[in-house]
């Protein structure tokens, strides 16, 4: 573990002294000054965010922890030990039998089911304010934005766009690949792993094989991690207060209300994690199905 810290270390720091090298380079330089970040907006873009956004933010980040957090869980457990059934006698009945599933795959299909619902209000409010307009490109000139804004941000000399009115051609690059690439596709992947499905939907094995689908769905959920670890990095790294002031407080100064704001939920987000044990789990599953042990095999 040690070994790999430190030559994840050694390899950061070389990434760093060639970027700062490339942009010691005259072309470079004139690339960079050319292209310094901004990412071209239409003009009735909108500037600032509503408090929809705000509050859809703060839900997202909640169900992803859950998310992950079961979904890991999951890839790393060994035999389940309980089970769930869904009961056949309510709103939802179906022609054929429920399918049986592990109760950690229960856990995660709640929480997958909360973080998608939320994205889907997201999409369709994000597609009827106008507020996609500040993260789908609308010109190719996003892309050498993206680079210049790129090369920067491993230089370690931040670029000075301004959150509040756009975002840099890097951040609005990444925050559609996530939003209309890594949530549909992860989204898809786990319809594909689902037990019901993936019984009813054999003619897809030899287009998109479980085993692929299962990697791709892991490494989509790994992007969507590095994904957040960056951006909160990026957001407390390159002018805090301001920053959490945009989403939070919704407000574009440097007062502390985003802050406290943010740490508040903080505070909420561990109690609901506190909560959330595992009979609270099971009492849960218990409403909406029936819940069968079986003894763990003994170990030889």
């Amino acid at each position: 573990m040690a070994v790999a810290v430190g030559a994840a270390v050694v390899l950061a720091v070389a990434v760093v002294l060639a970027a700062r090298g490339l942009r010691a380079l005259p072309a470079v330089q004139a690339f960079v000054a050319r292209y310094p970040g901004e990412a071209p907006l239409p003009a009735d873009a909108p500037v600032g965010f509503p408090a929809w956004l705000a509050v859809q933010h703060a839900l997202n980040a909640l169900f992803l922890l859950f998310t992950v957090r079961s979904g890991w869980r999951l890839h790393r457990a060994g035999r389940p030990t309980t089970f769930w059934t869904r009961r056949n006698t309510g709103l939802v009945r179906t022609r054929n039998p429920p399918v049986r599933i592990a109760l950690d795959l229960w856990s995660h299909y709640v929480a997958d089911t909360l973080w998608v619902l939320n994205g889907v209000v997201f999409l369709v409010l994000l597609l009827t304010t106008g507020q996609w307009l500040r993260i789908v490109p609308t010109s190719p000139a996003i892309v050498p934005a993206a680079l210049s804004t790129a090369l920067q941000y491993v230089s370690l000399d931040w670029p000075t766009t301004d959150g509040w009115v756009d975002y840099n051609g890097l951040q609005a690059l990444s925050y559609f690949s996530v939003v209309f690439v890594a949530g549909p596709l992860v989204t898809l992947t786990g319809l594909r792993l689902a037990p019901g499905f993936a019984a009813r939907l054999r003619f897809l094995d030899r287009v998109l094989p479980l085993r692929a689908t299962r990697a791709l769905h892991l490494w989509t959920m790994v992007f969507l991690v590095v994904f957040t670890a960056g951006h909160v990095l990026l957001v407390l790294a390159t002018g805090a207060l301001r920053n959490l002031n945009h989403l939070y407080a919704l407000r574009d100064d440097t007062s502390p209300v985003g802050l406290l704001v943010f740490l508040g939920t903080l505070v909420v987000t561990a109690l609901v994690v506190l909560a959330v044990r595992p009979g609270l789990v099971q009492r849960s599953a218990a409403r909406t199905g029936d819940l069968l042990e079986r003894p763990a095999r003994p170990r030889r």
